[in-house]
């Protein structure tokens, strides 16, 4: 399965007890993605997500049923560690 990381750009600062974890993870689960984790911003507007996905399609939709916003979407290969060391993801 290939990784994505995504970034979202929401207008007001996000409150995090609104955001229905379950229902999101129902929509993935519907269309075949799997959110690994996310970085939240300081201002948090501006959430930087890593999934698993068979195509940045299958994100998008996921993320229009849910209501989320994927601004961006770009498909990962690599990790790259302090040591300069690469390693597949």
């Amino acid at each position: 399965m290939a990784v994505f990381v995504i970034e979202r750009r929401f207008a007001e600062a996000i409150d995090l007890g609104a955001v229905d974890v379950g229902e999101i993870n129902l929509i993935n689960d519907e269309e075949g993605v799997r959110w690994l984790y996310s970085f939240l911003s300081v201002d948090r507007r501006k959430t930087y997500c890593l999934y698993e996905a068979p195509s940045v399609e299958a994100v998008r939709r996921a993320a229009v049923r849910a209501g989320l916003p994927a601004d961006v979407v770009i498909e990962v290969t690599g990790k790259v560690h302090a040591d300069g060391s690469l390693n597949p993801v």
